[in-house]
């Protein structure tokens, strides 16, 4: 990380569902994130804590873009209600209705639906083993593994599990010892699904990097496009989760999260906390 020790470092800590974040605008400074900044700020005890951290940078062609780790350190190529809290606070601060967002995923569009609702498109899912990736060519509908979880790319990998019922597995247990299965080579979110009904789906989640989160906006959309590839729904659907609800939407031009959004707090890391990084 560059030197801000002096006068310190703003943040912002913003929240979908539940789902938390760290937010640090590094526009115009020519700010960097290390692991051990990320790995100290997700300390819930000793930093601030998060799931994820993202740090918004410059971006020509696009509003701005944006970089995401994960608590243990590691790097995020998405994450999709981080995205969307951010296009929030943007979209309040600039007074525009319409974002162009660069990921590491591509471009995404981001939209003000009105009444504080903001949508992201997080593009195209991708469905073939190597762009997930998996270990080894396979169907990514049904994978070899107890349960027959379907894998899907939305950026970063997940595998999903459809059960008779998501609240009683123990995913203290059961994500774990499936973001390091040896058919991911660089782990995997592990989703627990259950279908209410058509259109709706219980979803629980254990991100990799993370552990147990209240939502995933990544994983929201890559169980829906795995519930309508199974035909157990339409492309429609509304997912829910244990912080909220989101809607979510395959359309042809990518995948679709809709919900809400929170700015709980501003502050500013101290001179003392960054010092301790070097």
């Amino acid at each position: 990380m560059r030197d801000r020790t002096d006068t310190g470092l703003p943040f912002q800590k913003m929240h979908g569902l539940g789902n938390d974040f760290v937010v640090i605008d590094g526009r115009g400074t020519g700010l960097s994130v290390t692991p051990a900044l990320a790995r100290r700020l997700g300390d819930r005890h000793r930093g601030v804590g998060f799931d994820q951290l993202a740090l918004i940078e410059d971006a020509p062609g696009a509003d701005l873009a944006l970089r995401f780790w994960n608590a243990d350190g590691s790097e995020s190529s998405t994450c999709g209600n981080a995205t969307r809290c951010i296009a929030r606070a943007e979209m309040d601060r600039t007074g525009k209705a319409r974002l162009a967002i660069r990921t590491e995923r591509g471009l995404l569009a981001a939209k003000d639906e009105g009444d504080g609702i903001t949508s992201v498109n997080m593009g195209p899912p991708r469905l073939l083993w190597h762009e997930i990736p998996l270990a080894q060519e396979m169907d990514t509908l049904e994978l070899p593994i107890e349960g027959a979880p379907t894998a899907t790319s939305m950026g970063n990998p997940h595998c999903t599990f459809f059960v008779p019922d998501a609240e009683v597995v123990d995913l203290l247990a059961f994500g774990p010892a499936h973001e390091h299965h040896p058919l991911f080579p660089q782990r995997t979110n592990v989703q627990v699904v259950q279908v209410l009904a058509p259109d709706r789906l219980r979803m629980r989640v254990w991100e990799r990097g993370t552990g147990l989160t209240l939502a995933s906006g990544s994983s929201s959309c890559a169980v829906t496009v795995a519930a309508a590839r199974r035909g157990l729904t339409g492309r429609d659907v509304t997912v829910v989760l244990d912080g909220g609800e989101l809607r979510v939407r395959w359309a042809e031009d990518g995948v679709w999260m809709t919900g809400r959004t929170a700015h709980v707090f501003s502050g500013v890391l101290t001179p003392a906390f960054l010092e301790a990084l070097a």
